[in-house]
């Protein structure tokens, strides 16, 4: 099966994962034009990716969460990118879930990270390329204001942030208070498990990455213990929500980018030595 040719990318987490995005939305000027798009990649098959268009944008978007038996999170991350750089996108947009470090943040606050910390343990995850990534603006300031201004048109009482510290952790389990803490110390805002490799894999294809987060719980030591009841609340009662913000800043977002983020991968200095195998 032919990729199709696009200029955007979504890819949803564990906020929109109670429904079918974006079908579920009803939102004004979607319309899917093919479901359960599966790709052969280089590192098996992809995710189910839908393909739909909103204001004369051709956008490609795919379920990050939940994870598929027997496919590792470093695999599915390579499939995803390879199939929407294969596409032609642009411009890909995140989504996630995570947990509160800094002590000011409240569940159901939204934070768009600017920048991270990587204690992942996916190393070298890449599409095989020969780039460097330069990684000082690793999040486009671009596709951020369009997120920004689609968070701030949520419900009164909800509080949004347009930057914060993202640690990104391995799991599948949550952290414990004792590394929240040397977190917090480091200074991280929030702690969730998807920014990276994805914040690397969009600068290995050359396009502008950013990710919108809905803090879902306090982290370990933080607050007051965090309760599963208001986890699964959040989780199931503000997945429109989350999906509709994703699909206004997508249909805000000028395609063409003019913030320099596609300047910042290189051809890599690095050559084996000659003589070398």
């Amino acid at each position: 099966m032919r990729v199709p040719k696009v200029q955007l990318g979504i890819i949803c987490g564990s906020s929109t994962n109670s429904l079918q995005f974006p079908g579920d939305l009803n939102y004004p000027g979607v319309k899917v034009n093919a479901k359960d798009l599966v790709f052969k990649t280089p590192f098996g098959d992809s995710p189910a990716f839908t393909h739909f268009c909103l204001g004369g944008k051709e956008i490609l978007t795919c379920p990050m969460h939940g994870w598929r038996q027997g496919v590792t999170r470093a695999d599915s991350s390579r499939q995803i990118f390879w199939v929407l750089a294969e596409a032609g996108v642009k411009r890909i947009i995140a989504e996630g879930g995570v947990g509160s470090v800094n002590h000011l943040l409240k569940p159901r606050d939204i934070v768009i990270p600017n920048d991270y910390l990587d204690f992942s343990m996916r190393k070298d995850v890449g599409l095989g390329t020969s780039y460097l990534m330069i990684m000082r603006q690793a999040i486009c300031p671009e596709i951020t204001a369009a997120l920004y201004q689609a968070a701030k048109e949520n419900p009164v009482g909800r509080n949004v942030f347009d930057r914060g510290v993202y640690v990104c952790t391995d799991g599948r389990h949550f952290e414990s208070p004792a590394e929240v803490a040397m977190f917090k110390q480091l200074g991280g805002d929030i702690i969730g498990q998807s920014l990276c490799p994805e914040v690397y894999l969009a600068r290995e294809i050359g396009v502008c990455y950013a990710s919108v987060q809905l803090v879902v719980n306090y982290a370990e030591g933080i607050i007051k213990d965090w309760e599963h009841a208001e986890l699964k609340d959040i989780y199931l009662n503000d997945a429109q929500e989350a999906g509709l913000m994703l699909l206004k800043a997508a249909a805000h977002l000028n395609v063409e980018a003019g913030c320099g983020c596609a300047d910042l991968r290189k051809p890599t200095l690095l050559r084996d030595k000659p003589g070398q195998a």
